[in-house]
Order: structure tokens, then C-alpha cells, then sequence
């Protein structure tokens, strides 16, 4: 498959959020607000990105010529949390705001399954390098995409009062969801 196959797919066909329901915990938890909602989305991005480069490199280099493949998920994680905890002091250092409106969430990443599924899509579909950076690139502007529509569309539904009391806070937004991947059920033809 191409790279750019690969990051067409990852992004909206087999969106994480959206297809394969990966991330739904910091996707619903950080997406009442927009600026909250891209700054997790660029984080999400940098971790994806850079955890697919380390994990494919442990893999490809330490793990699986020396039949270690039994420790995939325990070196994965690790690698996922060390590169967290960088994101966290780096936006903790360069925006406050950020920090504080990304909450709990943001150390959530390192136990988000979107994360860690890119890693291991990658590894079981036997992507090389590139093409697991294009799964990982494709996979977290697809969480953006997600993210970023359903903080907008909450930020609008919190501002109509003629949702019944039932419907408002987290059934509404999942409803939104459910409707949003319904949606995305459209782009399977493209690949």
C-alpha cells in the first residue's frame, strides 16, 4: 500500500476515534472546549508520531532479531510513557493555560489505546519506517479531525437551550459520537 494510502486510510477511513473506537476517553473528556481540544490534539500528534519512530526503531532493532516479541508491550509502553512525560513538562513550561485545560487528560495519553494501537498496527500490518510514520501522522490528524469537530459541535450544543434536560452534558455528546462515526462510514469507499 502507499504512504499516502496509508495516510488517507489511518486519517478518516479507519479513523481511531471514530472507526475503530480507540482514544474515546480523553476524546470525550477534553472535547467541551476548542482550544482545549487542539492542544491535546497536537500532543496526541507529537506522541503518535515520535512513539511510532521509537517503537518501530526498538522493535525492528533490539526486540524482534533477538525473539524478545514477548516484551512488545511492556517496551511499548514505556516508550509511550517517557515520551508523555516530556510532553507534559514542555507544555507545562510553554503554556499554563494549556496545562491546566488539558487537565488529567494530558497524562492520560500515556495510557490512551490509540497510542499504543498505532504502535502495534504498524508492527503487525509490517510497515517499514515510512510507512509507520504515515500511519502514525494519519492516525493522529485523524484524532484531531475528531476531536476538534466534536469540541466544536459541543461548544454550539452548550449555547442551545432547547435540548431537553435528559439529553444535555455526556448523553448529547455521545449521541454527537455516535452520529460522527456514523458519518465516517461514508469515506470506506475510498480505500
Amino acid at each position: 500500500m502507499s504512504i499516502f494510502m496509508i495516510f488517507i486510510s489511518a486519517m478518516l477511513v479507519n479513523n481511531f476515534v471514530l472507526s475503530r473506537f480507540l482514544g474515546i476517553c480523553s476524546f470525550l473528556g477534553v472535547s467541551k472546549k476548542r482550544d482545549a481540544a487542539v492542544g491535546m490534539g497536537f500532543a496526541v500528534l507529537f506522541v503518535m508520531v515520535i512513539a511510532s519512530l521509537g517503537t518501530w526503531t526498538v522493535n525492528e532493532y533490539l526486540l524482534a532479531p533477538n525473539n524478545l516479541d514477548y516484551l512488545k508491550t511492556v517496551t511499548f509502553i514505556l516508550v509511550i510513557a517517557s515520551l508523555v512525560q516530556f510532553v507534559e513538562m514542555v507544555i507545562k513550561k510553554m503554556s499554563p493555560a494549556l496545562y491546566e485545560s488539558l487537565g488529567i487528560f494530558l497524562p492520560l495519553i500515556t495510557t490512551n489505546c490509540a497510542v499504543l494501537g498505532v504502535a502495534f498496527l504498524n508492527i503487525q500490518e509490517s510497515y517499514g519506517l515510512g510507512q509507520s510514520l504515515a500511519n502514525a501522522v494519519g492516525a493522529a490528524l485523524g484524532f484531531f479531525l475528531a476531536i476538534v469537530l466534536m469540541a466544536t459541535i459541543r461548544e454550539k450544543l452548550d449555547r442551545v437551550s432547547s435540548i431537553p434536560k435528559a439529553f444535555q452534558g455526556l448523553p448529547i455528546a455521545l449521541i454527537t459520537a455516535s452520529l460522527m462515526s456514523i458519518a465516517f462510514l461514508g469515506f470506506q469507499g475510498l480505500v
